[in-house]
């Protein structure tokens, strides 16, 4: 078996066990501040802009967002305002990914209502995303550009359910959709069409992921507020 189909069979099987459980930057000055032991305390602060996401503010600098949600003890990433200031660790340099861009934003893929956050219990399972519920019929889109790497009809505890790869160790996660309009191996871009899904009477919803190997994140981490 590749590497390749191993990354994939690693994600999937991580995925059903989680089901079975359910039931330019601007220059700034450097200043040393008292931090935790396990921090070197040099660092500078990073002033929050308009559209910013903290997993935007991490790739900036190329700091890993658990590093900053720890060293700013960020419970709730919609706690972050425009103007507030984020504390950014001075880190060792790292590998970026060959190809997307290392800068480019996660955007919504549907148009709607949050109906289940991160964590939260839905039809007795707790979340490892967000439930959305569009607004009406549309297109899903992909939310940051990647290679699909799995579609099934009917995944157990997902429905039809499509998982790209972003190149960086971020995969996003489609399930619930009505069709699917690509395959794998098909390299897809931010904003193009992937899915469709149909508003039935309201009850309808897309469950939206992003993983970060197989852990799953908070996607109020990378999605614009």
């Amino acid at each position: 078996m590749s590497i390749f189909n191993k990354k994939i069979l690693v994600i999937i099987l991580v995925i059903k066990i989680g089901v079975l459980g359910f039931s330019g930057c601007a220059t700034t000055p450097t200043v040393t501040l008292p931090r935790p032991s396990q921090y070197p305390g040099v660092g500078f602060y990073h002033r929050v802009e308009k559209g910013q996401t903290l997993w935007r503010i991490s790739k900036l600098y190329n700091v890993d967002l658990e590093e900053i949600i720890k060293i700013n003890r960020i419970a709730d990433p919609r706690q972050i305002e425009i103007g507030q200031l984020i504390f950014i660790p001075q880190m060792p340099e790292k590998p970026r990914p060959q190809y997307f861009s290392k800068y480019e934003d996660f955007i919504w893929p549907i148009q709607g209502k949050v109906i289940t956050n991160f964590g939260q219990t839905f039809d007795n399972m707790i979340s490892k995303g967000i439930n959305i519920q569009p607004y009406s019929s549309q297109n899903v889109l992909a939310s940051r550009s990647g290679k699909v790497i799995f579609y099934a009809e009917n995944f157990k505890g997902y429905g039809n359910t499509i998982i790209i790869d972003h190149d960086d160790g971020l995969f996003s996660i489609y399930a619930r959709i009505s069709h699917n309009l690509v395959k794998p191996g098909d390299i897809v871009y931010r904003g193009m069409p992937i899915a469709k899904i149909e508003n039935v009477h309201n009850k309808s919803y897309l469950h939206f992921q992003i993983r970060k190997g197989h852990i799953p994140q908070d996607p109020y981490f990378y999605l614009p507020h």
